[in-house]
């Protein structure tokens, strides 16, 4: 193995210094195989505070696209950097690493052992196999049938980074009926670079309450707008829009209260924001909010949480089926009821 100079080991440090993972710091010095630019990729460093790990890819690639860094590689490097083909493969592996560097939570464990003996958590298939589980995109919705795990990991996951169980930020502590699990004491994170500005808890089922406590304890100026002067999905997507700062968000069912066309507003809000930097994690039965494109989809159905794709969903399955067969469906199911009843009068 060839020994590094020392224009080499002074960039691997700056690197590591920036806190960027490990694989992302030696992709980059590989890639800087010349004086010229690793010279041009220690002066942007050195330039630059706080660049993010996409950031720096980046700069690389913006160097090695360089006339002058291709007319002082003289074969230095076997990097063919007129292969776009190549460079985009290795810029979506790069940005891939820096992705889950920087997302906020980047996995979370769980100790079982923490939560008491007859916990209902433990009853829970999709749960009780769970001790670890890595966060792969910037959104990741949680999908399965009611009662398969999904709203009480997600609660937990909300509470444990210190959000109000109704809903809300930690600045919020009103409560009108306590009960939620204590899988929260159990679960461990393992956070990325950055820390979010902004975490938020959202629930259309109590967002009346979180509305109301906005009202009574942040409008000292009178200038918020009034959540409860418009319809529940009007006054739900705008307060969704209203907070826009990069972070950390968790949404349960959010499409509960919204039109599907309010729910396409929404999915290019969710965009705009992944690409931003956000972070969300969302249970949905939507087959509207499913089609998010670079999503994570994880199933708690068949007893374990598993990755599937868009069309794999039963959302996506069951709409579809019902679209394209309306009347057959329609004259099964009510024929079904219709037997059922006969039966029960038997």
């Amino acid at each position: 193995m060839q020994e590094r100079t020392q224009k080499q080991e002074a960039l691997l440090s700056l690197l590591e210094q920036k806190g960027y993972p490990q694989v992302l710091c030696q992709e980059i010095l590989r890639y800087m195989s010349t004086d010229f630019m690793i010279d041009r990729m220690t002066a942007y460093l050195r330039q630059n505070a706080h660049p993010t790990p996409e950031e720096a890819v980046d700069e690389m690639l913006a160097i090695l696209e360089d006339p002058k860094a291709k007319a002082r590689k003289k074969g230095a490097s076997k990097i063919k950097v007129n292969d776009k083909a190549a460079m985009q493969q290795d810029k979506a592996a790069a940005n891939k690493a820096a992705t889950q560097q920087d997302m906020f939570i980047r996995s979370f464990s769980i100790d079982w052992d923490k939560l008491e003996d007859g916990s209902y958590v433990k009853e829970i298939p999709a749960l009780n196999s769970l001790r670890e589980f890595q966060f792969r995109k910037r959104i990741t919705f949680f999908v399965g049938e009611n009662g398969s795990g999904k709203s009480t990991l997600l609660e937990a996951l909300a509470i444990a980074k210190g959000l109000n169980p109704e809903g809300g930020t930690r600045n919020y502590n009103f409560s009108t009926y306590d009960d939620y699990s204590t899988l929260k004491s159990a679960i461990t994170f393992q956070s990325g670079m950055l820390k979010p500005k902004w975490s938020y808890f959202l629930r259309a089922e109590s967002f009346y309450n979180v509305a109301s406590e906005a009202a009574r304890n942040y409008n000292d100026d009178g200038c918020m707008t009034d959540f409860h002067a418009r319809s529940h999905g009007e006054s739900f997507l705008e307060f969704i829009l209203e907070n826009d700062e990069k972070g950390l968000y968790f949404m349960d069912e959010p499409e509960a209260a919204l039109s599907p066309q309010r729910q396409l507003t929404l999915l290019l809000h969710l965009v705009k924001m992944a690409e931003k930097g956000s972070q969300f994690i969302i249970v949905t039965h939507s087959p509207i909010l499913l089609g998010t494109p670079d999503a994570d989809i994880v199933s708690f159905d068949e007893g374990e949480l598993h990755r599937i794709s868009y069309e794999e969903t039963e959302s996506y399955q069951v709409t579809k089926l019902f679209l394209e067969n309306r009347e057959v469906m329609l004259r099964q199911l009510l024929q079904e009821e219709t037997e059922c009843e006969t039966d029960a009068k038997i």
